[in-house]
């Protein structure tokens, strides 16, 4: 396999990177301590699409994988992001990367090998172009043995939630009024950011409900708004966020464990939980819907089965399914867009200023009225044309 050009940032030399190891083996926790020009250590198999983008959204030098990238079990899209950023990505380390670097090591990479100081700690496989696009379509080989996989989970998940979803049972009572008004559900996914910027417009005329997927609150508040519902495991909101002021919902598991709600007691913020073997952001949807919201629109969730794979989670079946039910209320973000992105560019806009002033000005001119205020308007700069010379 030829190697890749590794990406050089600022402390690099041709041919290696340098930088200060960052480790979590939960990709969107790591996130949140990243800056630009960290090593990423990460242990993440199958990287998806919305980890990738959030690495690449922070400027990381380098990603360490664990796990394989690709194991082949469906064609993830994560690493075909990262190598399209030009970020350098060396996976199938082993376990032991975890146990050799430590946080804030500086590290080193040369081709396929890793060095803490002088000494190497670890040897995987350098990723390019042509392996990952090979790993990729020896995973699309076997994308019917996945989507198999995928209608048993949405059967089995009809099974064990079909009071929920066809009744409504286990839906928490909320304070947040919903009844008649529109929902704007945020999740940190695909496009959120360009998403979030064209609904501008959407949400000041209508000024939806405001609910945050847990990632999505912090979206909200990045992008100038403060979220009315937070609702999720809460393992990637920040503290500061949960402190906003908005109702906390925590995802429990079906049994009622709630992993979320000591974090979010310690914080002293007022929580309720929500007991379903859904994602958060179909429990978002669910209870938008039961509380009779007249529109749901959707901001970086998954929609398209190449999504809902490249999650890589049986869960996602949930999805499916909760999409079927709400389906005709659910408006994808990129449908609001386009009824309401601008046509007009800030050029035609002037062109089209100077144009009524010109108009404006003719008609003056030609008008027996206007004459005259003209002629007024020569007398004045007369005057003062004649004052100027008095005084000079």
């Amino acid at each position: 396999m030829r190697l890749p050009t590794l990406r050089r940032n600022r402390n690099s030399e041709p041919g290696r990177v340098l930088g200060t190891a960052r480790l979590d083996r939960r990709t969107k926790r790591l996130v949140g301590r990243l800056r630009p020009g960290d090593v990423a250590v990460i242990d993440h198999v199958d990287l998806d699409r919305v980890a990738a983008d959030s690495l690449v959204a922070v400027g990381v030098a380098a990603v360490l994988n664990a796990k394989p990238s690709v194991s082949g079990r469906y064609p993830n899209l994560g690493p075909e992001v990262l190598i399209a950023a030009g970020i350098p990505l060396l996976d199938d380390l082993g376990e032991g990367v975890f146990e050799r670097i430590r946080e804030g090591d500086q590290v080193r990479i040369e081709g396929n090998t890793v060095f803490a100081g002088d000494e190497p700690v670890a040897h995987g496989n350098l990723q390019d172009a042509e392996s990952v696009g090979k790993a990729m379509a020896d995973a699309r080989e076997g994308l019917s043995v996945q989507l198999e996989a995928f209608a048993a989970n949405t059967m089995d998940y009809l099974r064990q939630e079909r009071d929920l979803l066809l009744d409504g049972v286990g839906v928490p009572d909320i304070e947040t009024q919903m009844q008649g008004r529109h929902c704007l559900i945020v999740v940190r996914g695909y496009d959120y950011k360009a998403d979030l910027d064209v609904l501008r417009p959407y949400i000041r005329e209508f000024k939806p409900v405001l609910i945050g997927v847990d990632g999505g609150a912090d979206a909200l508040v990045e992008a100038g708004y403060t979220p009315d519902m937070i609702i999720g495991d809460m393992d990637s909101v920040t503290d500061d966020v949960l402190r906003c002021g908005a109702e906390v919902i925590v995802h429990a598991y079906p049994d009622g464990r709630a992993p979320g709600l000591p974090r979010v007691n310690g914080l002293g913020v007022p929580a309720i939980t929500f007991p379903a073997a859904a994602t958060s952001e179909d429990l978002a949807m669910l209870l938008a819907d039961e509380k009779g919201a007249s529109l749901l629109v959707a901001v970086g969730t998954h929609a398209t089965l190449v999504e809902f794979l490249d999650k890589g989670r049986g869960g996602m079946a949930s999805t499916f399914l909760t999409r079927l039910k709400v389906g005709g209320k659910l408006v994808d973000a990129k449908g609001v867009s386009r009824l309401y992105r601008q046509s007009i560019s800030g050029s035609s806009l002037l062109l089209l200023v100077l144009s009524a002033i010109a108009a404006m000005a003719s008609a003056v001119a030609v008008s027996t009225v206007g004459k005259a205020y003209l002629g007024v308007v020569a007398e004045w700069w007369d005057n003062f044309v004649f004052q100027l010379y008095r005084l000079f």
